[in-house]
C-alpha cells in the first residue's frame, strides 16, 4: 500500500508533538490531586493524551505494528489516520474538535464553580455544590474527559489509544464512586437528597 504525500505530511513533527501535549495535558491543572486516588486516572489520561501525539504527529507506531503483525496495511482510519476520513472525509475531524471543546467547557465550568464553593473554603470543607452544571450532573469535570479523549479518537483513533480509553473510563469511574462515598460522610443526608435528584455523567441517562 501506497501512502499519498498528505498522510506522511502528518509525521516526524515533533515540534507538533509537544504543542499537543502541552495544549491537552493542561486540563490536568484543572482537576484535583489532595489524594493518591486522583494520580492514577490522571497518569491514564496523561498516557492517552501523548499516544495520541505521537501517533498523529510523530511516528504512526500502530500502523508499523499492525502491518508487522499481519503483513499488510490497512486501510487509513482503521486504527491509524483520520478515524472517519474515508467515510465523510474532514468533517470527521472537525466532529471531534466539537466533542473535545463540549469536555473542555464541562472541565472549566465545573471547576469554576467547585472551586470557588468547595476547594476553597478557609477550612478545606466548603459547601455541597449543587447549582449550575452541578444541578444536572454530579461530575462534569469527568465526562468532560471523556468527551476531550473521545474527540481525539474521533480524528485520530490507534489502537493504544482504545485500551487506554476503557482503562480511563473504568478508573475515572471508580474515582467518582469513591468520592461520593467520600461526600455521604461528609454532608450525609444532604448528599443523598442530592444524589436522588441528579445523574452520574450524563443528565437524565445515568
Amino acid at each position: 500500500m501506497v501512502l499519498n504525500e498528505d498522510i506522511w505530511s502528518h509525521f516526524g513533527m515533533w515540534w507538533a508533538v509537544l504543542v499537543w501535549i502541552v495544549i491537552y495535558g493542561v486540563f490536568l491543572l484543572f482537576v484535583p490531586f489532595y489524594k493518591k486516588s486522583h494520580i492514577k486516572p490522571a497518569g491514564v489520561y496523561a498516557a492517552f493524551v501523548l499516544a495520541f501525539a505521537v501517533e498523529m504527529f510523530g511516528v504512526p507506531f500502530s500502523m508499523y505494528a499492525l502491518g508487522w503483525l499481519f503483513g499488510i496495511w490497512l486501510p487509513e482510519g482503521v486504527l491509524w489516520g483520520h478515524t472517519l476520513g474515508q467515510y465523510i472525509g474532514l468533517w470527521g475531524m472537525y466532529l471531534g474538535i466539537a466533542v473535545s471543546l463540549l469536555g473542555v467547557v464541562l472541565v472549566l465550568v465545573g471547576w469554576r464553580q467547585i472551586h470557588k464553593e468547595y476547594w476553597r473554603m478557609e477550612a478545606g470543607e466548603g459547601k455541597l455544590v449543587q447549582t449550575g452544571i452541578y444541578r444536572h450532573i454530579r461530575h462534569p469535570q469527568y465526562i468532560g474527559f471523556f468527551l476531550i479523549t473521545f474527540g481525539m479518537m474521533m480524528e485520530w483513533v490507534t489502537l493504544p489509544l482504545i485500551i487506554l480509553y476503557v482503562l480511563l473510563l473504568v478508573l475515572y469511574y471508580r474515582l467518582a464512586k469513591r468520592e461520593e462515598a467520600d461526600m455521604e460522610n461528609e454532608f450525609g443526608e444532604e448528599y443523598l437528597e442530592y444524589k436522588k435528584r441528579t445523574k452520574m455523567f450524563i443528565p437524565y441517562v445515568i
